[in-house]
């Protein structure tokens, strides 16, 4: 499937935007545009939400082709890199938004790691919200989106590719404890 015209602008765009780097201890030393960073194999910031509806789901989503890391991937959580001067949960709203169309949701920060893979080094704040509201999919960034159970999610990344960086954050999540209190929370 060939990249749209809009996905490619998407991308060169996103590509050049300024992201908050840090060292390996979180502590920001400026900015640098996203594909500098990666080809430096520097450290940024980035956020991953993981969006439940009030039955328990999570929201699972498939990038597009035009993603610069994991393409045509699935993912379990929205999320995306925190732009240079934006706090982790200021990126973490702006990210629902955009990718999935949800806003207005209070997000429960829960912890924050170093998730590091030679081509994707970066400082996650993990985040978690509810909604029942309707998805509104970014095209540039999201192919498809669904709600299953985290049992689902669990089988489904045993036979199809999932992002790494956001799947972490989710075993992460699961392994605090933390599932089952976010609906009645």
């Amino acid at each position: 499937m060939p990249v749209s015209e809009q996905e490619a602008a998407h991308r060169a765009a996103s590509d050049a935007e300024q992201i908050a780097w840090v060292d390996e201890a979180d502590n920001e030393l400026g900015g640098l545009p996203r594909a500098e960073l990666r080809e430096r194999g520097l450290i940024g910031r980035g956020t991953v939400i993981l969006l439940f509806n009030t039955a328990g789901e999570l929201c699972v989503h498939r990038r597009t082709l035009s993603k610069a890391i994991y393409p045509g991937y699935w993912d379990v959580a929205a999320g995306g890199m925190v732009k240079q001067g934006e706090g982790y949960l200021e990126s973490a709203t702006r990210e629902l938004e955009e990718e999935l169309g949800i806003s207005g949701v209070p997000l429960r920060e829960h912890m924050r790691f170093l998730f590091d893979e030679p081509d994707n080094r970066l400082w996650c704040a993990l985040f978690s919200a509810v909604s029942d509201a309707p998805l509104t999919l970014q095209p540039e960034e999201v192919l498809e989106a669904r709600f299953m159970s985290i049992e689902q999610a669990l089988a489904a990344a045993k036979t199809q590719p999932f992002c790494p960086d956001s799947f972490e954050a989710f075993k992460r999540y699961l392994a605090s404890g933390a599932a089952g209190r976010e609906i009645s929370a």
